[in-house]
């Protein structure tokens, strides 16, 4: 039976390129989730697109002599190539700075508004005395009055996850320059957490099988709800759209709400360029869809109870009641799917502080199977991870080019020199059908863990049937039955069949090479479908790129299919290369290793 697969990706800042921190948490395991569920035969709808405003954007703009908008424009541009290059299926990835964004965030704060879950309050806010311009929370650093963990945020607490404002921190600070800020008291519109805390308490109550440290996040942060601001003292954003507010020069709605709503709005602009602008409901509306959310770890509260708490409000379904938005009721995430941080030396990965592996460098010269792989099997899922470039080169080298690698080329190449194409086989022995069941079991095995987001033990699985593989090869030993030609090709036909399965179970980790093996054992057509970069248009509005692509045309499944007997092979050519030992211990000269 299908189901309908809704799976929502964070949304990056377009202050910059990506650095392979960031698509640790967010990109690539909602690629490799995604990937999968469509192999499986379900309906999928992969969104999200570059989040364009608040202060990180002027910050940025004032850096390089730009406007907020031309900043937006120029990194949403070069992040739509970056993740393009990573081969991430999105449907629709789109920006926050569309008409159709504004429109739909303008909708559900009204809705907030008019159920009695939006009201305005007074604050002290942080206002840097060289610019006199707000500054976000997030841009707020100092000691936690709670835990007394120094670098704590002025939204929240990583340490204990307790949900702070600015004004509340010790020894506040601008992350931007280090300036100590000043706090000026201003009006504002609050979401009233507190009215919508018995219910979101409620509904965490019933998320029992999210990862664990998502869960203890949540829950703590659920118990001590407070009033939170939604607008902000800034020229670039949403505007509020309410009598005497939507007009003024310095009001615009936060950014952390606007960014949330993006995956609401690009599902809405994804039915719309679809043809059929109705489409989204199916997977919002009426429980028919599972919603899975993918982030790093600094972002959960806002997913699992920000998000879900502006849902209950739009839907007036907190304490004060009130009626649907205009977008209906809308379902409550069905799981947030968080990643811990990718680190170098132990420190986050961080542009400002020369931490930083960018995208774009990593695929220029080692592709993004390479990095896609590393991701997934020794990545941050559990537990933050350090990276090094010894441990990428031995990843490379000892599992993807020894161990996938020479098995797909020995195998074709055997069969290719002996027979010239895919042989039949005669009689099998219990070692080859050992392997054979060992292949055919694995797609439950796997499935299972991909459809629960258990991305490296899945992995490890594939993995595991590639070295049964190659001890199959190995233990035959099929180079020395020159003499027992029906041997020899009833072997090389086992092997083959393990190649295929093993591409098809490698397929959601490592697209890219998935169509090269597909295409080496004769294949035609496309196994594994890209994304496409689109240049789109808004009335009213200049044109921009998104990301999209047609996935009905793949031919990837989520099954065993037997191997093509006679189908003419060629000479295969290595589908991954070997690394040099030596950028284990110097990296390459655009990211060395750093002495000490």
């Amino acid at each position: 039976m299908t189901s309908r697969i809704l799976t929502c990706a964070a949304w990056p800042y377009a202050n910059g390129p990506r650095h392979i921190g960031h698509v640790s948490g967010f990109a690539v395991p909602a690629d490799v989730f995604s990937r999968y569920q469509r192999m499986a035969g379900n309906d999928v709808l992969m969104v999200s697109g570059t989040d364009e405003h608040g202060t990180a954007i002027q910050v940025k703009a004032d850096s390089e002599g730009l406007t907020a908008r031309q900043t937006a424009d120029k990194y949403h541009q070069i992040i739509v190539e970056d993740l393009q290059g990573l081969g991430l299926s999105y449907d629709l990835y789109t920006r926050t700075t569309t008409l159709n964004h504004r429109a739909v965030v303008q909708a559900l704060f009204s809705a907030l508004h008019r159920n009695g879950y939006v009201v305005a309050k007074t604050q002290m806010g942080a206002i840097s005395p060289s610019t006199g311009r707000t500054l976000a929370d997030r841009y707020i650093e100092g000691t936690c009055p709670l835990c007394g963990y120094d670098g704590a945020r002025g939204d929240q607490c990583d340490n204990c996850g307790r949900q702070l404002d600015p004004s509340d921190l010790i020894n506040p600070h601008s992350r931007i320059d280090d300036e100590v800020p000043v706090f000026v008291e201003t009006e504002h519109f609050f979401l009233d957490l507190p009215a919508l805390a018995e219910q979101l308490q409620a509904w965490l109550a019933t998320r029992t099988d999210w990862r664990p440290n998502v869960i203890r996040f949540s829950e703590q942060f659920a118990k001590e709800l407070q009033p939170r601001a939604i607008t902000r003292d800034l020229d670039w954003g949403v505007p509020v759209p309410l009598e005497g507010w939507s007009d003024a020069a310095m009001k615009r709605i936060y950014v952390w709400f606007d960014a949330v709503i993006g995956y609401l709005s690009a599902s809405i602009e994804w039915a719309r360029r679809s043809g059929n602008p109705d489409a989204w409901r199916d997977y919002w509306t009426g429980g028919g869809a599972g919603s899975y959310y993918f982030m790093g770890k600094d972002n959960i509260t806002f997913h699992t109870v920000i998000w879900p708490g502006i849902l209950l409000g739009a839907n007036g379904q907190g304490s004060r009641g009130g009626s649907p938005s205009a977008f209906g009721e809308l379902d409550l995430p069905t799981e947030i799917v968080s990643s811990e941080f990718l680190t170098m030396s132990g420190s986050k990965f961080s542009s400002s502080r020369n931490k930083v592996i960018y995208v774009r460098d990593f695929l220029a010269e080692f592709g993004p199977d390479a990095l896609r792989y590393y991701i997934a099997v020794a990545g941050p899922e559990n537990q933050d991870t350090d990276f090094t470039w010894d441990e990428f080169v031995r990843r490379t080298n000892y599992e993807l080019a020894n161990e996938w690698g020479n098995l797909v080329n020995r195998s074709i190449s055997m069969a290719h020199k002996n027979v010239g194409a895919i042989p039949a086989a005669a009689e099998l022995f219990d070692i080859d059908r050992a392997l054979l069941d060992s292949c055919r079991a694995a797609y439950g095995t796997i499935g299972e863990l991909l459809g629960r987001a258990r991305f490296k033990q899945a992995i490890s699985e594939a993995m595991r049937i590639v070295s049964l593989a190659n001890k199959y090869i190995s233990d035959c030993e099929p180079w020395k039955l020159k003499a027992d030609p029906e041997r020899r090709d009833t072997v090389l036909h086992v092997a083959l069949q393990a190649v295929q399965d093993c591409n098809t179970l490698l397929t959601p980790f490592l697209p890219h090479s998935a169509q090269k093996v597909f295409d080496a054992l004769g294949g035609e057509g496309v196994w594994a479908a890209q994304p496409q970069i689109v240049t789109v248009d808004e009335d009213d509005a200049p044109s921009y790129p998104v990301l999209t692509g047609d996935y009905t045309v793949e031919q990837a499944r989520w099954e065993s299919r037997p191997v093509a007997v006679g189908t003419p092979l060629a000479k295969p050519s290595p589908i991954f290369a070997k690394l040099d030992e030596k950028l284990g211990a110097t990296g390459p000269s655009w990211a060395p290793v750093l002495a000490g």
